[in-house]
């Protein structure tokens, strides 16, 4: 590409990034968040948790292998993304590569935010982005195409409920099978339908503020999703109700938080997050330590887990919450993600474990 045209990221506390556009035209503001995963893009671009933010990716080189094609697997299920549509509301990187090669791949990735109208900003330094957001947190920008220039007025995605703008509206069936698990969609991934459905399972998925108390399943699964639990009341009282039968319910990501909230146990915002490829996780009372993809903002603080309750993993990094059980029910949750996509896989096992329990 030879005409660069330029563009810049604007953050809250007023610091200007200034590099050039890519994808879209538009401007777009949102929560500026950074993730380390080196590969997965197209997962990550498309994941429902990003919702509502603009994702600062650290790896220095994105698009060089293009982006893969959009169609359904045998189960109608999107083989390559992890929803039907890209979530973030800009991207930022430090070096484009315009010219991508891989055997999978269709289209370019500058090509797909055009058609998704989503921007881009690139040669920007992203090391120092990150830098920023980890000494201050998180905090909300802007992304101005061309030389433009706009009083800071941007819109709080924490403010909104995140959920309910991701989730489905309607009840969607998956798959074939002797057991049957009821999805409650708090913005769920598609490798997470995936992971029950290849497994022999039958997945009802429902959207997050549906009364799923009066359906036929063997076991109850919370799926991940954006912004702040504390929208989801509506969901925690179905899961308080729904630990009366006893049935077996398991929670990734958002539903971590949602199944503490409805143990009784409040939640958090973190500083900055957690989004990445590569935080290791201890299993609580042992030495076994796993390397998970993550993606939240908020956290369950462990100081209010109830008696009944006990911590199951927690965060090598930083210490925090990784998931929670309950010391004799058939409940528990995870805070980052079994199903990984695009990787890594070391906790895929949790899905078989759940299973055995329906």
């Amino acid at each position: 590409m030879d005409i660069k045209n330029p563009a810049t990221l604007k953050l809250r506390n007023g610091m200007e990034f200034k590099g050039f556009s890519f994808g879209s035209p538009a401007p777009c503001d949102g929560e500026v968040v950074f993730s380390t995963a080196m590969v997965g893009y197209p997962e990550s671009l498309t994941d429902p948790s990003y919702s509502g933010q603009i994702l600062c990716v650290t790896y220095p080189l994105i698009g060089n292998y293009g982006v893969p094609d959009e169609g359904p697997d045998e189960w109608g299920i999107s083989r390559n993304f992890e929803s039907e549509k890209i979530w973030v509301r800009g991207l930022i990187i430090s070096d484009y590569s315009f010219k991508y090669s891989h055997w999978d791949a269709v289209k370019s990735l500058d090509t797909w935010l055009k058609e998704q109208g989503i921007p881009g900003v690139y040669g920007v330094d992203t090391r120092e982005i990150t830098k920023v957001l980890r000494e201050h947190g998180s905090m909300l920008g802007m992304v101005l195409p061309g030389d433009a220039d706009k009083p800071f007025l941007v819109d709080d995605p924490n403010l909104e409920n995140q959920i309910a703008i991701v989730s489905t509206q309607e009840v969607l069936r998956y798959g074939k099978g002797n057991k049957r698990v009821c999805l409650v969609d708090c913005g769920v991934k598609h490798n997470i339908l995936r992971c029950f459905v290849d497994r022999g399972v039958e997945v009802i998925r429902v959207p997050w503020n549906y009364d799923f108390n009066k359906l036929d399943f063997d076991g109850l699964f919370i799926s991940n999703g954006p912004g702040n639990p504390e929208f989801c009341n509506i969901t925690v009282r179905n899961l308080r109700t729904a630990m009366g039968y006893d049935r077996p319910i398991f929670g990734i990501c958002m539903g971590n938080q949602l199944l503490a909230r409805a143990g009784g146990a409040s939640t958090y915002k973190l500083k900055y997050g957690h989004r990445s490829h590569n935080q290791p996780v201890m299993m609580e009372g042992t030495n076994r330590c796993f390397i998970t993809s993550q993606n939240h903002g908020y956290a369950v603080d462990d100081s209010t887990i109830g008696e009944e309750w006990e911590s199951w993993f927690v965060n090598m990094n930083d210490g925090t919450n990784e998931g929670i059980r309950h010391k004799t029910k058939p409940f528990c949750s995870v805070q980052f993600h079994p199903e990984a996509s695009s990787g890594p896989t070391d906790t895929e096992f949790l899905f078989d474990d759940f299973i055995s329990k329906l």
